[in-house]
Protein backbone atom coordinates (compact mmCIF):
# COMPACT_ATOMS: atom_id res chain seq x y z
CA UNK A 1 0.00 0.00 0.00
CA UNK A 2 1.22 3.45 -0.58
CA UNK A 3 1.75 6.08 1.91
CA UNK A 4 -0.99 8.45 2.48
CA UNK A 5 -0.26 11.89 0.58
CA UNK A 6 0.54 14.85 2.72
CA UNK A 7 -0.83 18.50 2.69
CA UNK A 8 1.73 21.27 1.98
CA UNK A 9 2.18 24.47 4.63
CA UNK A 10 -0.54 25.91 2.73
CA UNK A 11 -3.21 23.41 2.66
CA UNK A 12 -3.98 22.61 5.90
CA UNK A 13 -5.76 18.97 6.66
CA UNK A 14 -9.45 19.05 6.19
CA UNK A 15 -9.63 15.16 7.50
CA UNK A 16 -6.85 12.95 9.31
CA UNK A 17 -8.10 9.02 9.86
CA UNK A 18 -5.68 6.87 11.81
CA UNK A 19 -6.20 3.36 12.64
CA UNK A 20 -9.87 3.09 11.98
CA UNK A 21 -11.43 -0.40 12.21
CA UNK A 22 -15.20 -0.77 12.03
CA UNK A 23 -16.67 -4.05 13.05
CA UNK A 24 -20.43 -5.37 13.53
CA UNK A 25 -21.78 -8.85 14.50
CA UNK A 26 -19.85 -8.70 17.71
CA UNK A 27 -16.41 -8.48 15.88
CA UNK A 28 -17.12 -10.96 13.86
CA UNK A 29 -17.82 -8.98 10.59
CA UNK A 30 -14.61 -6.10 9.87
CA UNK A 31 -16.30 -3.84 7.67
CA UNK A 32 -12.78 -1.49 8.04
CA UNK A 33 -9.27 -3.05 8.94
CA UNK A 34 -7.15 -0.21 10.30
CA UNK A 35 -7.84 2.57 7.72
CA UNK A 36 -5.33 5.58 7.71
CA UNK A 37 -5.17 8.69 5.28
CA UNK A 38 -5.53 12.21 5.58
CA UNK A 39 -7.77 14.72 2.83
CA UNK A 40 -6.17 18.06 2.04
CA UNK A 41 -8.91 20.83 2.29
CA UNK A 42 -10.22 21.66 -1.32
CA UNK A 43 -9.11 18.07 -2.68
CA UNK A 44 -11.51 15.81 -5.23
CA UNK A 45 -11.07 12.33 -3.61
CA UNK A 46 -12.42 9.05 -5.05
CA UNK A 47 -13.23 6.54 -3.16
CA UNK A 48 -13.17 3.00 -5.38
CA UNK A 49 -13.86 -0.54 -4.53
CA UNK A 50 -15.93 -3.37 -5.05
CA UNK A 51 -19.41 -3.81 -3.40
CA UNK A 52 -17.68 -5.31 0.06
CA UNK A 53 -14.76 -3.64 0.27
CA UNK A 54 -15.81 -1.13 2.91
CA UNK A 55 -16.02 2.15 1.22
CA UNK A 56 -19.93 3.48 2.11
CA UNK A 57 -18.84 2.13 5.83
CA UNK A 58 -15.98 5.11 5.40
CA UNK A 59 -18.01 7.43 4.07
CA UNK A 60 -20.55 7.16 6.79
CA UNK A 61 -17.60 7.49 9.22
CA UNK A 62 -16.66 10.93 7.47
CA UNK A 63 -19.89 12.05 7.73
CA UNK A 64 -20.49 11.59 11.42
CA UNK A 65 -23.35 8.91 10.40
CA UNK A 66 -21.17 5.83 12.06
CA UNK A 67 -18.91 5.70 14.95
CA UNK A 68 -15.71 3.58 14.60
CA UNK A 69 -15.08 0.53 16.94
CA UNK A 70 -11.41 1.71 17.25
CA UNK A 71 -9.22 4.44 15.86
CA UNK A 72 -9.48 8.35 15.44
CA UNK A 73 -10.85 11.01 13.08
CA UNK A 74 -9.47 14.85 13.63
CA UNK A 75 -11.79 17.14 11.52
CA UNK A 76 -8.94 20.66 10.87
CA UNK A 77 -6.66 19.41 13.52
CA UNK A 78 -9.83 18.49 16.22
CA UNK A 79 -10.80 15.42 17.14
CA UNK A 80 -13.95 14.12 16.55
CA UNK A 81 -16.15 13.12 19.87
CA UNK A 82 -18.10 10.40 17.90
CA UNK A 83 -19.61 10.05 21.70
CA UNK A 84 -22.05 13.19 21.47
CA UNK A 85 -24.10 14.14 19.81
CA UNK A 86 -23.38 15.07 16.14
CA UNK A 87 -26.14 16.66 14.62
CA UNK A 88 -24.87 19.73 14.59
CA UNK A 89 -21.66 19.23 12.95
CA UNK A 90 -23.00 16.98 10.10
CA UNK A 91 -25.80 19.77 9.51
CA UNK A 92 -23.51 22.92 9.72
CA UNK A 93 -20.58 21.00 8.13
CA UNK A 94 -21.02 17.72 5.77
CA UNK A 95 -23.62 17.89 2.75
CA UNK A 96 -24.60 14.82 1.32
CA UNK A 97 -25.75 13.72 -1.73
CA UNK A 98 -27.18 9.89 -2.10
CA UNK A 99 -27.71 7.14 -5.36
CA UNK A 100 -31.72 6.89 -4.24
CA UNK A 101 -31.94 10.64 -4.35
CA UNK A 102 -33.77 10.82 -0.60
CA UNK A 103 -36.20 13.18 -1.97
CA UNK A 104 -39.17 13.66 0.54
CA UNK A 105 -42.31 13.26 -2.28
CA UNK A 106 -44.76 15.40 -1.24
CA UNK A 107 -42.64 18.81 -0.76
CA UNK A 108 -41.45 20.36 -4.03
CA UNK A 109 -38.58 21.05 -5.12
CA UNK A 110 -37.79 24.30 -3.44
CA UNK A 111 -39.64 22.76 -0.27
CA UNK A 112 -37.12 19.83 -0.26
CA UNK A 113 -33.62 22.09 -0.58
CA UNK A 114 -34.93 24.07 2.26
CA UNK A 115 -34.76 21.09 4.41
CA UNK A 116 -31.15 21.22 6.24
CA UNK A 117 -32.03 24.75 6.15
CA UNK A 118 -33.95 24.76 9.65
CA UNK A 119 -30.71 23.97 11.92
CA UNK A 120 -29.86 27.26 10.68
CA UNK A 121 -31.05 30.53 11.82
CA UNK A 122 -32.66 31.99 8.81
CA UNK A 123 -36.01 33.23 8.37
CA UNK A 124 -38.58 32.00 5.79
CA UNK A 125 -37.49 34.26 3.35
CA UNK A 126 -34.28 33.55 3.64
CA UNK A 127 -34.53 29.90 3.12
CA UNK A 128 -36.49 30.16 0.16
CA UNK A 129 -34.38 32.70 -1.66
CA UNK A 130 -31.65 30.82 -0.60
CA UNK A 131 -33.48 27.12 -2.04
CA UNK A 132 -34.22 28.97 -5.33
CA UNK A 133 -30.64 30.53 -5.92
CA UNK A 134 -29.32 26.70 -5.12
CA UNK A 135 -31.68 25.44 -7.72
CA UNK A 136 -31.01 28.26 -10.53
CA UNK A 137 -27.72 27.48 -10.11
CA UNK A 138 -28.47 23.43 -10.67
CA UNK A 139 -29.81 24.22 -13.72
CA UNK A 140 -33.71 23.99 -12.80
CA UNK A 141 -34.80 27.78 -12.54
CA UNK A 142 -38.22 26.06 -14.46
CA UNK A 143 -38.77 23.36 -11.78
CA UNK A 144 -38.83 24.82 -8.09
CA UNK A 145 -42.40 24.24 -7.86
CA UNK A 146 -42.64 20.70 -9.11
CA UNK A 147 -42.58 17.30 -7.29
CA UNK A 148 -40.23 14.49 -7.45
CA UNK A 149 -42.59 12.18 -9.02
CA UNK A 150 -42.55 14.97 -12.12
CA UNK A 151 -38.85 15.42 -12.32
CA UNK A 152 -36.31 13.00 -14.76
CA UNK A 153 -33.59 11.18 -12.41
CA UNK A 154 -31.02 13.41 -13.70
CA UNK A 155 -33.53 16.40 -11.94
CA UNK A 156 -34.07 14.76 -8.77
CA UNK A 157 -30.43 14.33 -8.32
CA UNK A 158 -30.04 17.82 -9.17
CA UNK A 159 -32.27 19.05 -6.65
CA UNK A 160 -30.48 16.74 -4.33
CA UNK A 161 -26.96 18.09 -5.17
CA UNK A 162 -28.99 21.99 -4.39
CA UNK A 163 -30.13 20.47 -0.91
CA UNK A 164 -26.68 19.25 -0.15
CA UNK A 165 -25.07 22.45 -0.53
CA UNK A 166 -27.79 24.47 1.80
CA UNK A 167 -26.00 25.08 4.84
CA UNK A 168 -22.50 26.10 3.10
CA UNK A 169 -21.00 22.98 3.68
CA UNK A 170 -16.56 22.10 4.11
CA UNK A 171 -17.39 18.50 3.11
CA UNK A 172 -19.20 17.42 0.31
CA UNK A 173 -19.90 13.73 0.41
CA UNK A 174 -21.93 11.52 -2.43
CA UNK A 175 -22.51 8.00 -2.12
CA UNK A 176 -22.55 6.43 -6.20
CA UNK A 177 -24.14 9.60 -7.04
CA UNK A 178 -24.58 8.37 -10.76
CA UNK A 179 -25.77 5.07 -9.84
CA UNK A 180 -29.18 5.26 -10.76
CA UNK A 181 -28.72 7.40 -13.73
CA UNK A 182 -28.13 7.00 -17.62
CA UNK A 183 -24.95 7.25 -19.35
CA UNK A 184 -25.88 10.86 -20.48
CA UNK A 185 -27.49 12.08 -16.98
CA UNK A 186 -24.37 10.70 -15.27
CA UNK A 187 -21.83 12.76 -17.12
CA UNK A 188 -24.35 15.97 -16.96
CA UNK A 189 -23.99 15.23 -12.94
CA UNK A 190 -20.05 14.78 -13.10
CA UNK A 191 -19.99 17.44 -14.51
CA UNK A 192 -22.17 19.59 -12.56
CA UNK A 193 -20.09 18.40 -9.42
CA UNK A 194 -16.50 19.02 -10.80
CA UNK A 195 -18.20 22.47 -11.16
CA UNK A 196 -19.09 22.82 -7.72
CA UNK A 197 -16.09 21.69 -6.84
CA UNK A 198 -13.85 24.00 -8.81
CA UNK A 199 -16.19 27.29 -7.64
CA UNK A 200 -16.94 26.72 -4.67
CA UNK A 201 -13.74 25.48 -3.12
CA UNK A 202 -15.40 22.75 -1.34
CA UNK A 203 -13.91 19.45 -0.46
CA UNK A 204 -15.27 16.58 -2.41
CA UNK A 205 -15.44 12.90 -1.22
CA UNK A 206 -16.84 10.13 -4.00
CA UNK A 207 -17.71 6.96 -3.19
CA UNK A 208 -18.11 4.58 -6.38
CA UNK A 209 -17.67 1.36 -7.71
CA UNK A 210 -16.98 2.93 -11.34
CA UNK A 211 -13.69 3.88 -12.48
CA UNK A 212 -14.75 6.13 -15.13
CA UNK A 213 -16.84 8.43 -12.20
CA UNK A 214 -13.22 7.91 -9.95
CA UNK A 215 -11.04 9.31 -13.18
CA UNK A 216 -12.83 12.79 -12.89
CA UNK A 217 -11.24 13.33 -8.95
CA UNK A 218 -7.79 14.41 -8.18
CA UNK A 219 -6.91 11.66 -5.83
CA UNK A 220 -8.09 8.18 -5.72
CA UNK A 221 -8.36 6.19 -2.62
CA UNK A 222 -8.98 1.83 -4.11
CA UNK A 223 -10.41 -0.25 -1.13
CA UNK A 224 -10.14 -4.01 -0.91
CA UNK A 225 -11.82 -6.27 2.05
CA UNK A 226 -11.68 -3.08 4.60
CA UNK A 227 -8.65 -1.82 3.62
CA UNK A 228 -6.70 1.25 1.65
CA UNK A 229 -4.70 -1.07 -1.26
CA UNK A 230 -3.53 2.34 -3.48
CA UNK A 231 -3.83 6.11 -3.02
CA UNK A 232 -2.28 7.81 -5.86
CA UNK A 233 -4.20 9.40 -8.84
CA UNK A 234 -6.78 8.59 -11.12
CA UNK A 235 -6.35 6.20 -14.30
CA UNK A 236 -7.38 7.40 -17.41
CA UNK A 237 -9.84 5.40 -18.76
CA UNK A 238 -10.17 3.32 -21.80
CA UNK A 239 -11.45 5.03 -24.86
Amino acid sequence: MTEPQTASSSTPFLIEASGLRRTFDEGRVEALRGVSFVINEGEFVAIQGPSGSGKSTLLQMLGALDVPTEGEMRFRGKPIDFRGDMTTFRARTVGFIFQSFHLLPTLSALENVQIPMFEMQWSMQERRQRAKSLLEAVGLADRLDHLPQKLSGGERQRVAIARSLANEPSLLLADEPTGNLDSVNADKILELLEKIHQERGMTLIVVTHDAIVSSHAQRVLQMKDGRIVSDGRPARPKE
